[in-house]
């Protein structure tokens, strides 16, 4: 592939990525995860196969995906081919994995715990990127990440990021390391889709004004974006949200989501695209966003993921898309917006342009 088809992860450090990472949230199927997949290494070697074939350099993984059976999966195909030292691979670890009072959260025993335990299953010297999978209120965050620096300086990881943190806790993060000098996290890993825009707010924003690359997790909201579901139609089977316990997605507001599958569904046939194809190009142009992890169930699944890479959505479309699932303005994000638009950073922009544009057609139209 050439080098223009690699994003920097981030602005703070000099790792290219693919657009797309391949997740494996479908692996192994087991501890309560069935409904998410169930693919064994065999079918995961598959997958590697058309990744690589497609330029697709990350791999990315957790502790928490069927309670480690995931990373085994991962681990074994891996192992299968030198062809596939290519991968970069990413795993987390914070959630809770076990019945022991330590069994999670962001201490140094659980951290360091983890992540030998990662690289056994993963069958691996080293994690290419590792994220603390969501924040933890009660351990120092000092702790925490002393502990993320000691990784790196050691060479068990390279890189390290944040996941499901928000503005604040992000910026606290970056200036405790700045305090002590502590390696700094470059990327963080949010969820985001043309429906679920909160992270519009404040992540995005902190992200692009910090230099720290975005990763987007389940940009089709778990399956809620394919055009299984519709006003008049709900899948009975055969989705995550359906056979799981629901609990992976929350929608506030159903006929917002109805609304923009609509678009969605409009796009794709103007564009000759599947929905899902449509959304990922979407959410690849959008500001910050670095790449989106997907995962897949199926080589024909995948397949057309990867058809997401060859689209191009016109101005027009684009723009349809943003409309139809654009959050309110908090405040005071829509006093900056009325009051104090003439002077925007690009984070601010982020959010605001829209406003802007809006404003400027009010009153110069």
């Amino acid at each position: 592939m050439s080098t223009p088809f690699y994003r920097p992860l981030s602005a703070t450090c000099g790792l290219r990525v693919s657009p797309l990472a391949l997740g494996t949230l479908p692996f192994g199927g087991a501890n309560g995860m069935g409904h998410m997949g169930n693919l064994g290494p065999d079918d995961a070697t598959v997958l590697l196969d058309r990744a690589l074939d497609a330029g697709i350099n990350l791999m990315d993984t957790a502790n928490l995906y069927s309670l480690g059976v995931a990373e085994e999966v991962l681990g074994e195909a891996l192992a299968r081919s030198s062809r596939y030292d290519e991968f970069l691979v990413t795993t987390k670890a914070r959630m809770v994995v076990g019945d022991g009072p330590n069994a999670g959260g962001a201490s140094r025993w659980h951290l360091l715990d983890e992540v030998d335990k990662s690289l056994q299953r993963l069958q691996r010297d080293h994690i290419d990127l590792f994220y603390l999978h969501h924040w933890d209120g009660e351990t120092p965050l000092e702790e925490t990440l002393q502990t993320m620096d000691g990784l790196v300086r050691s060479g068990k990881i390279r890189y390290y990021g944040v996941s499901n943190y928000t503005g604040w806790q992000l910026m606290k993060a970056l200036k405790v390391c700045e305090t002590h000098g502590f390696i700094k996290p470059v990327v963080q890993q949010i969820h985001y889709s043309p429906y679920s825009r909160e992270a519009e707010y404040e992540m995005i924003p902190a992200g692009i004004d910090q230099g720290i690359g975005t990763q987007v997790w389940s940009p089709m909201g778990m399956g809620l974006l394919t055009g299984k579901y519709r006003r008049d139609s709900q899948p009975e089977s055969g989705s995550r949200m359906v056979d799981g316990d629901g609990s992976e997605m929350r929608v506030a507001d159903w006929e917002k989501l109805y609304s923009v599958v609509d678009v969605l569904d409009e796009v794709a046939k103007r564009s000759k695209a599947t929905i899902p194809q449509v959304v990922l190009a979407w959410l690849l142009e959008r500001p910050g966003v670095t790449n989106l992890a997907v995962g897949a169930r199926s080589l024909d699944q995948f397949n057309d993921l990867l058809g997401s890479l060859e689209l191009d959505l016109s101005e027009a479309d684009r723009q349809a898309i943003d409309d139809a699932g654009r959050p309110a303005l908090a405040y005071p994000f829509w006093h900056q917006a009325d009051m104090a638009s003439e002077r925007m950073s690009p984070a601010d922009e982020s959010i605001m342009a829209t406003t802007k544009r809006e404003l400027s057609e009010k009153f110069d139209g």
